[in-house]
C-alpha cells in the first residue's frame, strides 16, 4: 500500500485551528496601513530569474544557493520569488507608477527560499512588505518605523528592540567594503568556510555571522562611521531626531547590515530574544539605487518586510495569539419536514442580524447527537425546531452556556431579539 502524500519539507499547511490567527493578524496590519495612506499591490509569485540576479546580487546566498529556479516550456528561466521588493519595483516601473510621483505601497504573500528548515525559518514563508517611492528625506524611514511601532502596540507585542545603522552612500559603502576585505583577508585563517566564501563577494555579511568563534574578530573590525559621507551622517541624525520626537526608543548597532546588495543609508531591524537565534521579526531600510538598477529612472525608495510566521510565533510566546470565534447560535433541526423551514429561518436571521454567526446542523442526527455538536461548536445558544415546534410556529431557545432555562418562543421577533442580545453581550466583553 502506498504511503499517503505529505507536504514538502519546509512548506506547511495552515490548518483551521491556526488560520484565524493569520486572518486577525492580516486584518490588523491592513487596518494600520490604511490609516497611514498605504495602498495594496499584488504581484505574481513567479518572476524572471534575471530580476533577482540584478536586484539582490548574483553573489549573495539567496541567488547562489536558496532560490527555486526552473526553466519553463519556452526555455525561460523563472524563479519563485525569494523576496518582494524586486517584484514590487518591477511592477511599478512596468505600470508607470513612479515617474514624478510618490507611492506608498504594501503587499503580502508567500516567498520561497531553499534553506534548512528550523524554528522561524521555512522554505515557503510569508511576508508583509511595505515600500515607499519618491521620498528622499528621512521622514520616509521615520514613518515606516512609526507604523511598525504602532503595529507592535496594537498586537500587544512586547520585548522587541529597534536597532538602527547607516551604510552611507554607495561610494561610502564601497570604501567600507574595501576596508573590510583588507581586514578580514589579514585574518583569513581565523574565518569559517561561510565567511571565507563571502570575503570577496559580500564581506559586509561577515559582520552578520552568528558563529560565536568569530565574535571577537568581528568586534575588532573597522566601523563604518569613518567611511560615511556628510550627507548620510545628516540623514541619519535627522532620522534619529524624528524618532526621539515620537518617543520611539532605538539602539545604534554599528554591525547591522542587510543581506541584500541594494541597501544604502538607513538600515533597521526589530529584534526579540524570545525566538532564539532567529530573532529578527521585521527588517528594512533605504534603497535609493534599486529602481534605476532595474531600468527605471533614479527614484528614492525605502521599505521593510516582516515575517508572518515569526510574528505569530512571538504572539504565541506572549499569549496574544487570536483564537477562532465560536458561533453565536447553533440551529438544531429534528424531523423530516424541518429542513426547509430551518434554512429559511437561518437566512432570514442572517439578513436581519449581519453580525450573527449562525451554524446550521447538517447531516441529520438525533436531538442528542445534534446537541452534542451544538455544544462542541462553542455556541452560546441553540435554536431548536422539531416537528411540534414547526406545527405550532415555535422556536425553542436553549442556553448552552450558563443556567438559563429553555424558552418556547412563539414568534420570530423574540428569537431575533434574543440573538441580538447575545451579539451585544459579546461586544461588551
Amino acid at each position: 500500500m502506498s504511503k499517503s502524500p505529505k507536504s514538502i519539507r519546509g512548506m506547511h499547511d495552515i490548518t483551521p485551528d491556526t488560520s484565524h490567527a493569520w486572518r486577525a493578524f492580516e486584518h490588523t496590519v491592513s487596518s494600520i496601513l490604511d490609516r497611514y495612506g498605504y495602498r495594496e499591490i499584488r504581484m505574481p509569485i513567479v518572476e524572471h530569474t534575471a530580476l533577482f540576479k540584478r536586484s539582490i546580487g548574483e553573489v549573495t546566498d539567496i541567488v547562489e544557493k536558496e532560490m527555486y529556479t526552473f526553466e519553463d516550456r519556452n526555455g525561460d528561466s523563472l524563479t519563485l520569488r525569494p523576496e518582494g521588493t524586486a517584484g514590487c519595483v518591477r511592477a511599478c516601473i512596468q505600470h508607470g507608477l513612479l515617474h514624478n510621483q510618490q507611492q506608498r505601497l504594501w503587499y503580502q504573500g508567500p516567498m520561497f527560499r531553499h534553506e534548512r528548515p528550523q524554528k522561524g525559518r521555512y522554505r515557503q514563508f510569508h511576508q508583509v512588505g511595505v515600500e515607499t517611492f519618491g521620498i528622499a528625506g528621512p521622514e520616509a524611514e521615520a514613518e515606516l518605523i512609526a507604523m511598525t511601532a504602532r503595529l507592535w502596540k496594537t498586537l500587544g507585542v512586547s520585548e522587541v528592540e529597534l536597532q538602527l545603522n547607516t551604510l552611507g552612500s554607495p561610494a561610502a559603502r564601497q570604501h567600507y567594503r574595501d576596508q573590510l576585505v583588507a581586514y578580514f583577508s589579514a585574518h583569513e585563517s581565523e574565518l569559517d568556510d561561510d565567511s571565507r566564501r563571502r570575503l570577496q563577494s559580500n564581506p559586509l555579511r561577515i559582520l552578520d555571522s552568528k558563529n560565536p568563534d568569530l565574535q571577537a574578530l568581528i568586534a575588532a573590525a573597522p566601523a563604518i562611521d569613518a567611511s560615511l559621507d556628510e550627507a548620510s551622517r545628516q540623514h541619519f541624525a535627522d532620522l534619529r531626531a524624528m524618532l526621539d520626537a515620537m518617543d520611539i526608543p532605538y539602539v545604534i548597532n554599528p554591525r547591522l547590515v542587510r543581506g541584500l546588495d541594494y541597501y544604502t543609508r538607513t538600515v533597521f531591524e526589530w529584534v526579540t530574544t524570545r525566538l532564539g537565534a532567529q530573532g529578527t521579526i521585521c527588517a528594512g531600510g533605504r534603497y535609493d539605487g534599486l529602481v534605476e538598477q532595474l531600468g527605471g529612472r533614479a527614484t528614492p525608495a525605502a521599505g521593510f518586510a516582516m515575517g508572518v510566521e515569526r510574528l505569530l510565533e512571538l504572539l504565541n510566546e506572549l499569549g496574544g495569539s487570536a483564537t477562532p470565534p465560536a458561533p453565536h447560535a447553533y440551529l438544531v433541526l429534528a424531523g423530516e419536514n424541518t429542513l426547509q423551514a430551518g434554512y429559511a429561518l437561518a437566512e432570514r436571521l442572517r439578513n436581519d442580524l449581519p453580525a450573527l454567526r449562525l451554524q446550521v446542523n447538517l447531516g441529520g442526527g438525533s436531538f442528542k447527537a445534534q446537541f452534542k455538536r451544538a455544544d462542541k461548536s462553542g455556541a452560546e445558544v441553540a435554536l431548536v425546531i422539531g416537528e411540534d415546534e414547526l406545527a405550532n410556529g415555535q422556536i425553542v431557545i436553549k442556553a448552552l452556556r450558563g443556567e438559563e432555562p429553555a424558552q418556547a418562543s412563539h414568534d420570530y421577533e423574540s428569537a431575533r431579539a434574543k440573538l441580538a442580545q447575545v451579539i451585544d453581550d459579546e461586544g461588551k466583553h
